[in-house]
């Protein structure tokens, strides 16, 4: 069990593809602390507009409706769980439909503004500490973390990582996935309101080529340095 003096929130940022999900889990589950994955979160409300029939190419509808749903994040690393109105979309979020309209929903000031006072409450109540993983927590959301992190990796390295993460129907070719990171990478680095950036105060990690057990060794190892006061 962790104790109050070690408690410790940790901000991991970065693109698509760079392993933030999976090293964030383990240093969590590794560390004793919770885990918050903020683009299920984004994921989530967007599988709710499109559920609900709200047109994602209206920023109007989509800031009306922003306040409507109900989402619930479970912070166990070990078993993460998300709901929406009390339906698990773990799952749904997941597919190629939602991923394609995530960008347009989570640039709505109204729905980063919903988000982000949902994952601070979060990042607060966590006992024992913390480690969100997203795209702005470092900058926006979290911006006095007591670490924070910016994985990042070549996009053909990401690219080949998350093509082999789809399966089935919703597998692309490589060419294709890196084509798809590309362009959701133009659209985070691109909105106006929290945009995809690395905090100047951020460690960062090229993942590049690096296996996920040496990018976890490395993140734990800063995670302890800083509980040390290193």
């Amino acid at each position: 069990m962790e104790t109050a003096s070690s408690a410790v929130i940790v901000a991991i940022d970065g693109p698509s593809g760079t392993g933030k999900s999976s090293t964030s889990k383990a240093v969590a589950a590794k560390l004793g602390l919770r885990y918050l994955d903020t683009g299920a979160q984004y994921r989530a409300i967007t599988w709710w507009m499109v559920a609900h029939g709200v047109d994602i190419d209206d920023p109007e509808a989509i800031a009306t409706a922003a306040d409507k749903p109900t989402i619930v994040s479970g912070t166990d690393p070990l078993a993460p769980t998300i709901t929406v109105d009390g339906t698990d979309v773990a799952g749904p979020i997941r597919t190629k439909d939602v991923t394609s309209k995530v960008s347009a929903v989570s640039a709505v000031p109204e729905v980063r503004t919903r988000i982000t006072e949902l994952q601070r409450s979060i990042a607060a109540q966590a006992e024992g500490g913390i480690v969100v993983e997203g795209r702005d927590i470092g900058t926006t959301v979290l911006p006095d973390a007591d670490l924070k992190i910016f994985l990042t990796a070549s996009a053909e390295a990401r690219a080949a990582r998350r093509s082999g993460e789809l399966k089935g129907k919703e597998a692309a070719d490589l060419a294709a996935t890196k084509e798809a990171l590309i362009k959701r990478d133009a659209a985070d680095l691109g909105r106006k309101t929290s945009p995809l950036a690395k905090a100047d105060d951020a460690v960062e990690v090229d993942t590049t080529d690096l296996t996920l057990e040496q990018v976890i060794e490395c993140v734990v190892t800063l995670v302890e340095e800083k509980r040390a006061g290193t």
